[in-house]
């Protein structure tokens, strides 16, 4: 991975929405889930650090911190998942420019393409895993958070169910062309009940936060 690539988080958004932007094939769609996934994760501890300490939600104070530390814990997992979501990529680009001139050539090329092959589907697939457990924080929040702030674990908890059903399509586009059957089939059971999850809890937390903003 090069500099470039490894100081990726630190860009501005500016170089960033450039960078996906451009002809160049990374940053692309699975760093663009994990940033998703890590924007709704700060909502989330955004929601917390408003909420904590107002008058009224003396009793919610517990559950907000531990949800504040689960989402930043996160937010921190997302952002380097960027970076890993490139490396996978350029891994596995690299596996298929090997050479192939002979048998030994082949069946060297053909192991590296499906050791990258199974990085590049187990990067999303965590990236998809931790987008839930956001997704399911920011119903906490919306359920536990400051009035004034509600609407932003609404917003939490769509960012972060997009963000999971954005990685998953990168586990779908990988799965298919792993020999290891076995394990792109637990991989693809494991993804729906996942996306399942977030879709219960993203809908879920914006009932709730309709519910607040309309009662």
């Amino acid at each position: 991975m090069d500099a470039i690539n490894q100081g990726i988080t630190q860009n501005s958004i500016d170089d960033f929405l450039e960078g996906l932007a451009s002809g160049a094939p990374t940053p692309g769609g699975g760093s663009a889930a994990a940033i998703m996934g890590a924007m709704g994760a700060a909502l989330v501890s955004m929601v917390c650090n408003v909420s904590i300490g107002k008058k009224g939600y003396e009793s919610a104070e517990l559950e907000l911190r531990a949800v504040r530390a689960q989402s930043e814990a996160l937010r921190l997992r997302l952002t380097a998942m960027v970076a890993d979501d490139v490396a996978a990529f350029e891994s596995l680009m690299a596996a298929y420019k090997l050479p192939k001139l002979t048998d030994e050539d082949k069946a060297r090329r053909g192991e590296a393409i499906q050791a990258a092959l199974r990085s590049a589907t187990e990067v999303p697939l965590d990236c998809t895993r931790v987008c839930a457990e956001v997704t399911s924080l920011a119903l906490r929040s919306s359920e536990a958070g400051y009035r004034g702030v509600i609407s932003d674990a609404g917003v939490a908890a769509l960012a972060a169910c997009a963000a999971a059903r954005s990685a998953a399509l990168n586990v779908h586009i990988n799965a298919p062309a792993l020999k290891d059957r076995a394990f792109a089939q637990a991989a693809l059971a494991q993804l729906e009940k996942l996306l399942g999850a977030c879709a219960h809890d993203s809908e879920a937390a914006c009932t709730v936060v309709r519910g607040k903003l309309e009662g």
